[in-house]
């Protein structure tokens, strides 16, 4: 974890604007509410329904899950800005990507190797888990706080520390292991204008 501090507390260029523009979710995937409380109320927990999709018990059970902790649809953005839809599953043993398409499992990151996780402290959508030693996630989804706070409680429970959770009106994320990006959100008449950059 302080490997990661130090190398946000070094100097940056200043970012330019993504040769893409502004990135933005989709009307269907707008929040129904969100607060900057870094613990709500208790997580609802599995809005898939793990248990009846035989597909997804078979990718937890292949890699020795079996606990559903959180599952919903989210938006994650790949390195080059695109959008894809996908499965976010958080057990007590790890968080899974998986595509919804293929049923395919795309991503599996221990809890352990997790460090952070951060949002912005708009009424918007989107977060990011920074993970050290692997690129990080920037996705999007209508329950980020509950998902920060599942994931604090399932860290705080299994690997015995406790994530560190960030509001702020920008933050930075490896998008691939040489590519670093910034985040932006600014209140706009009639919401939050975000922008996606990449740094230099």
């Amino acid at each position: 974890m302080s490997r990661y501090r130090a190398q946000q507390q070094a100097s940056v260029d200043e970012p330019e604007p993504n040769p893409q523009g502004e990135d933005h979710v989709p009307d269907d995937e707008q929040q129904d509410e969100n607060d900057k409380d870094s613990q709500p109320s208790e997580p609802k927990g599995d809005y898939l329904n793990v248990a009846s999709r035989p597909f997804l018990m078979k990718i937890l059970q292949k890699q020795g899950d079996s606990k559903v902790l959180f599952a919903d649809k989210v938006l994650k953005f790949s390195a080059s800005g695109k959008m894809k839809r996908r499965n976010l599953i958080i057990t007590d043993f790890a968080v899974y990507i998986v595509d919804p398409e293929t049923d395919g499992l795309k991503r599996r990151i221990a809890l352990a190797t997790v460090d952070k996780m951060c949002l912005s402290d708009l009424n918007d959508n989107f977060f990011s888990i920074i993970i050290p030693t692997e690129y990080d996630l920037l996705m999007a989804g209508t329950r980020k706080t509950e998902i920060a706070t599942c994931l604090f409680e399932a860290i705080k429970t299994s690997a015995q520390y406790e994530l560190e959770v960030s509001f702020s009106s920008c933050f930075e994320y490896n998008a691939t292991a040489d590519l670093v990006k910034e985040v932006q959100f600014e209140e706009v008449e009639g919401g939050v204008r975000t922008r996606i950059l990449m740094k230099k």
